[in-house]
Parts: structure tokens; C-alpha cells; sequence
């Protein structure tokens, strides 16, 4: 039976070109190479690398077998990558990051239904904005992280965007507002009405200044809290309108705006990790 270890080395000869190249990209001795090579020969039963003055040449059963090397080789990467996803749904640890209203929705219901399936994987989470997770991914310090925005982008530098859900937005406004029952209640409608919005340029601000804009108006933002039921309870007050997520609860009347769209985040060092997916996978089903 032919070694794969030594098949790796004809491989890495054929690429190289010569016996010198291939130990000092496989950390090997010359002599180390030839005799992996000629215990390769005893094993096929022909010669497979000829020597001269210029240096090597595969013969046409050395050719061959490199052919055939490569596509084992691929298949034995593919086997050991499968086996390390598995054993890392079984252990390890999966770091993420979530927005303040998908931590009290969607991230309770995904952590318990992922700790339920993979028991030895450890969770932790930190609550932050999109735009402050962003680069504790790119640097490794988190596997996960759950953002939004009102297009839909499959990568934004270099870190990927998994979507999972289209999360509509809705106008909250006073019950006794004069629009408040107003059949086809467009936004520019409220053009000249105050708005309240969070107290940073994050955003969720920037999804009620592009809504406005395409609506054709610029708002008023009159106050300004990044808490939601803060916002809900000025609402109700009759002092202003903003924007809130379907997911959201609203004690006052709303007309649907807009959609929004939630994704999770992925660095590139975590692309291949079966349980990233995994979390990402649970988190679209919440």
C-alpha cells in the first residue's frame, strides 16, 4: 500500500523541483527526501523521479501518481477539517457581541436552544453597538456579532454579513395624533414634526435619517435617549414620533415605515468554524 506521507513528498517535489526545495519547504534533510522517495519507488514498484546534472524529472508513473496525490490530499484536508469542526462543536468557546434589543429577543431564545444542542461549547456576550463590534472582530476578540442596517451587503471590510431576519420598522406616534388613523400615512407626512432618536451617530440613527431623506425631508430630532422605552413613553406624551422595531412592544398607534434588516457578523478568522455557523444557523430560526 503506497504511504500517504510519502506521496505528500513526491507531491511537494514535483512542485519544487528539486529534492533540496522540497526539504526546506517540509523541514526536512536532503537525504531525508531521497529516501522517502525511493521507500515510495520499493512501494509502487517503478520508478517515479529521475535523476540528472539539471536537476529531477518525474516519469510518466511519477506524473500520474502526483495526479492522484493531489486529489487524495485534497480529500484528507477535507476530512480533518470536518473532524476539527466537529470537535469544536463539542468543546471551546464562542465569544459574541449583541445590539441592547436583540440582546432581550433574539440572542436569550438562540444562546438557550445553541447551550441545549452543544452543552460543552462556552458562551459569553457583551452588549454593544454594531459599529463597536466591528472592530473586536477584525482583531479576533470576537467569533459573533449581531448588527443591522437597512440594505442588504454580504461583506463590509472583510467581515462578513450571514442575514437573518427582515425586522420591520414602524413610525410610533401619539395615540391622539392627527395622523394617528390616517389611512396610507406616507413619512413625509410627519416632515414637520419633532422626532426623538438615540443620543449617538449610530446606526439607528442613520436608519431614521435615510428613511426621512428618501422621504424627502431632513427630521427635527427635538430629544434624544438610547433608551427605548424612554423614547415609547415621549411618545406617548405627545411630544414626538420615532422610529421602533417590529420586535419591539408599542403601547401607542404605528404605521409600518420601513424594514430593517438583522445579520450576523462574522470575522475572517471565524469563517471556517462550524460552530460560528451553528450560532448564526439558531440566532435565523429565534
Amino acid at each position: 500500500m503506497l504511504d500517504v506521507r510519502r506521496m505528500r513528498v513526491l507531491r511537494e517535489v514535483a512542485v519544487r523541483g528539486s529534492f533540496s526545495a522540497a526539504a526546506e519547504a517540509l523541514s526536512f534533510t536532503q537525504s531525508a527526501i531521497s529516501q522517502q522517495i525511493a521507500a515510495l519507488e520499493r512501494e509502487a514498484g517503478c520508478t517515479l523521479v529521475q535523476r540528472n546534472a539539471r536537476g529531477i524529472r518525474l516519469t510518466e508513473a511519477g506524473e500520474a501518481l502526483v495526479r492522484h496525490a493531489d486529489a487524495i490530499l485534497a480529500r484528507l484536508s477535507e476530512a480533518e477539517a470536518e473532524l476539527e469542526a466537529i470537535a469544536g462543536l463539542r468543546g471551546g468557546r464562542l465569544r459574541l457581541a449583541s445590539f441592547e434589543s436583540a440582546a432581550a429577543t433574539l440572542m436569550p431564545l438562540a444562546i438557550a436552544a445553541f447551550r441545549a444542542e452543544h452543552p460543552g461549547v462556552e458562551l459569553s456576550m457583551l452588549m454593544m453597538e454594531p459599529e463597536d463590534s466591528a472592530p473586536l472582530l477584525r482583531a479576533g476578540e470576537l467569533d459573533l456579532a449581531l448588527g443591522f442596517d437597512s440594505r442588504i451587503r454580504g461583506e463590509v471590510d472583510g467581515i462578513a454579513r450571514l442575514q437573518l431576519i427582515s425586522d420591520p420598522m414602524f413610525i410610533a406616534m401619539p395615540a391622539d395624533h392627527p395622523y394617528a388613523h390616517k389611512r396610507n400615512l406616507r413619512l413625509a407626512d410627519l416632515a414637520d414634526d419633532p422626532w426623538i432618536a438615540g443620543t449617538t451617530e449610530c446606526e439607528c440613527n442613520r436608519l431614521i435619517t435615510r428613511a426621512c431623506a428618501i422621504a424627502g425631508f431632513a427630521p427635527r430630532i427635538a430629544f434624544q435617549t438610547d433608551d427605548y422605552t424612554a423614547m415609547q413613553g415621549f411618545v406617548a406624551a405627545g411630544l414626538t414620533n420615532t422610529e421602533i422595531a417590529d420586535r419591539l412592544v408599542v403601547s401607542n398607534a404605528t404605521v409600518k415605515s420601513h424594514v430593517n434588516h438583522i445579520f450576523a457578523k462574522i470575522g475572517a478568522r471565524d469563517r471556517a468554524q462550524a460552530v460560528v455557523y451553528a450560532f448564526a444557523n439558531g440566532l435565523a430560526g429565534a
